[in-house]
């Protein structure tokens, strides 16, 4: 557990030390993510974006595991 909490760690800082560059990658703009815009409202279910992190994750997990 302490190692895979130290893993989370170091990959929370990667990712916030590359973030000007993460935030310009179009994630959440994918054919397939449900936006409604109206008069004060938004609704935004980003449904291909979750897909998508969900399958790399799973595969970076199954590689690890290996």
């Amino acid at each position: 557990m302490n190692k895979a909490l130290i893993w989370v760690g170091v990959i929370c800082i990667c990712i916030g030390a590359c973030w000007p560059w993460i935030k310009q990658i179009p994630f959440g703009r994918f054919p397939g993510d449900i936006i409604i815009v109206r008069e004060n409202f938004r609704f935004y279910f980003p449904v291909t974006t979750c897909l998508l992190f969900s399958v790399i994750i799973s595969v970076l997990i199954w590689f690890f595991r290996k």
